[in-house]
């Protein structure tokens, strides 16, 4: 995807783009397009959705994910969660909302950080959620989360790093629970976006080739 706008910057979650391939397939794997579940489940399907996941599920012998995806649909709901499209949409809102009010003096930093980590390699891939925007390539490496008014905790994910990192780099406490960041660098301006930052980045990015 060319990276000359807004829009262009984020890729599809990866949670999303699993969830769109059930959609997607839904056709060959139950015999109806999800238009046409939405369709058998608004005229005959029961009122409430825990009442028409079960009722999927009993009758059509659908999967609970399945169910839920098509009951969600259904509702007008979620269609970020199983639409690439309408995730790529909702991710600019995402980072939009984080960064408004009191936090909007840290965008530029966001925006340098982004533009660092689209320029480790054309397999980066950015996937705003609604708190944080992780980075990924295989798995996450990295994450940029505006948690104070003043400070944007920069995580890697640095589990099979053989250099130690420096005291500058915080353990989250990943290691111990098993999460995939399991640093962080407190970055407070875009000088603190220095050659270590950039060291550090481009480990992570390489313990996931």
């Amino acid at each position: 995807m060319p990276n000359k706008t807004i829009k262009s910057l984020y890729s599809v979650h990866p949670a999303v783009a699993y969830a769109q391939a059930i959609i997607n397939n839904l056709p060959k794997t139950t015999g109806r397009s999800l238009a046409e579940w939405i369709t058998l489940v608004k005229k005959t399907g029961p009122a409430g959705e825990k009442e028409r996941r079960g009722w999927l599920k009993k009758n059509y012998q659908l999967g609970g994910t399945t169910a839920a995806m098509i009951v969600a649909r259904v509702e007008g709901k979620d269609a970020e969660d199983t639409d690439g499209e309408a995730y790529l949409k909702a991710a600019a809102g995402y980072v939009e909302s984080m960064y408004a009010g009191p936090k909007a003096a840290l965008r530029p930093i966001h925006d340098a950080l982004i533009a660092l980590g689209l320029g480790l390699g054309s397999d980066v891939k950015i996937c705003p959620c609604q708190t944080i925007i992780p980075f990924y390539r295989q798995h996450v490496f990295a994450q940029i989360k505006p948690s104070t008014r003043t400070r944007i905790d920069f995580g890697l994910a640095l589990k099979r790093a053989k250099k130690k990192p420096p005291k500058r780099l915080l353990d989250t406490g990943g290691l111990a629970k098993g999460d995939r960041i399991t640093h962080r660098i407190e970055i407070t301006s875009l000088a603190g976006i220095d050659a270590e930052v950039k060291e550090w980045l481009k480990i992570a990015y390489a313990l996931e080739a």
